[in-house]
């Protein structure tokens, strides 16, 4: 009779662990995700900022800009941005 009670008891135990780790896991992994470099799996280069922060906000109002810009607009400021940071390269192979 002590043997079946043990081995519930382990499981349990191990039941309650595991969803600890899950909890804890899941609000480290909200902040996390910025301090591990991209080589790493982090964020990328080209991410947009998290929202909630003031670079969001820009951003959005950036973009919203851009939407409104004719196709023919949109393309000329592209291909500016292109010229001035020196990209040649259509899109990036991934």
């Amino acid at each position: 009779m002590l043997k079946p009670f043990r081995s519930v008891l382990t499981l349990f135990a191990l039941a309650a662990g595991l969803s600890g780790c899950g909890t804890v896991n899941e609000k480290l992994t909200t902040g996390m995700g910025d301090y591990v470099p991209q080589w790493a799996g982090g964020l990328p280069a080209d991410a947009p900022p998290r929202p909630g922060t003031p670079q969001y906000d820009a951003y959005m109002k950036e973009r919203e800009r851009k939407r409104l810009l004719p196709a023919a607009d949109r393309e000329k400021e592209e291909q500016a941005q292109k010229g001035a940071t020196g990209s040649t390269s259509g899109g990036a192979v991934r």
